[in-house]
């Protein structure tokens, strides 16, 4: 199991660089951070951008995977987000992690767009297919429904070949079906409507829609397929204590789960928590997980 961990960009960098070069030093596998232009858990917060943080991530760490928890296209576009993709991989030294998905629903309309569950979820996938094909591909030419590319350019190409890791994001059979396509891994935090209870019975089903989706595809987790877990959906900490880190890591385990992600602790909610207890997890569970 590998187990990750989100920072908020809500901090000034003298205060967020001191995270993320713990988060590697405390021995996460990767770190992660929000990609929005307002957040819904904290509409009235601080904020800053994924891309310039995730640079300067990169310049105080040197192993730790570096992720995007998610991208979308509320306010993005493939040709030009091509370009923050290959820069972060190569900054990174080929460690740059894409998390993407259909986006939240404040960001979706601070551009004045106003679109359809339904028709996000196709510009998504619209979204997807582009950048794949970018990011593989020099000189490319496009012209769909939400988006276009004129001899779009992806010189110098990826570090990591043939591009870039994809960890898509979904809970519905159409975003599962564009992991199966595109992704290296998939993202889920389940569907946290009831109680806790509800939300781990969502998870098992969603595992099995997932197994069976990849099937479909001719993959299988045999493959090296990553399936990861959002260990926090209720913005409920699972730092609040080292036990219910290990009971949610071991039960995320049970369902096949790969990687686990988490928040690093605030002092308030959402995910308010003791960064003593986050110490006391890196130090007492995460090597053991690293060997199991």
């Amino acid at each position: 199991m590998r187990v990750g961990i989100t920072i908020l960009p809500e901090d000034r960098w003298a205060t967020a660089a001191p995270k993320w070069e713990a988060a590697e030093q405390l021995g996460f596998d990767h770190a992660w951070t929000y990609d929005h232009l307002v957040w819904g858990g904290l509409p009235d917060a601080p904020w800053f951008g994924t891309t310039p943080t995730l640079t300067a991530a990169a310049m105080v760490t040197s192993t730790i995977g570096l992720g995007t928890f998610v991208t979308s296209p509320n306010f993005r576009h493939p040709v030009t987000f091509s370009r923050d993709v290959l820069s972060l991989d190569d900054i990174s030294g080929g460690r740059f992690l894409c998390g993407m998905g259909t986006g939240g629903d404040l960001d979706s309309t601070l551009l004045g767009d106003s679109y359809t569950l339904r028709e996000r979820t196709d510009r998504f996938a619209e979204f997807a297919r582009l950048l794949d094909r970018i990011l593989r591909e020099d000189h490319v030419t496009y012209d769909g429904k939400f988006f276009s590319a004129n001899d779009a350019r992806s010189l110098p190409g990826c570090v990591q070949q043939p591009r870039v890791p994809f960890l898509i994001a979904a809970n519905g059979p159409k975003g599962m079906k564009l992991a199966a396509e595109l992704g290296q891994g998939w993202v889920t935090y389940g569907k946290p409507d009831g109680t806790e209870e509800e939300w781990w019975a969502s998870l098992a089903s969603l595992g099995a829609r997932m197994s069976e989706t990849l099937e479909q595809a001719g993959r299988g987790d045999e493959e090296g397929f990553q399936r990861h877990l959002n260990l926090d959906p209720f913005r409920r900490s699972s730092f609040e204590s080292v036990g219910r880190f290990e009971d949610l890591v071991g039960r995320a385990g049970e369902l096949g789960f790969t990687d686990v992600i988490t928040h690093w602790p605030r002092s308030s909610e959402p995910y308010e928590a003791s960064v003593e207890t986050m110490e006391t997890v890196a130090a007492e569970v995460l090597p053991r997980l690293k060997v199991s």
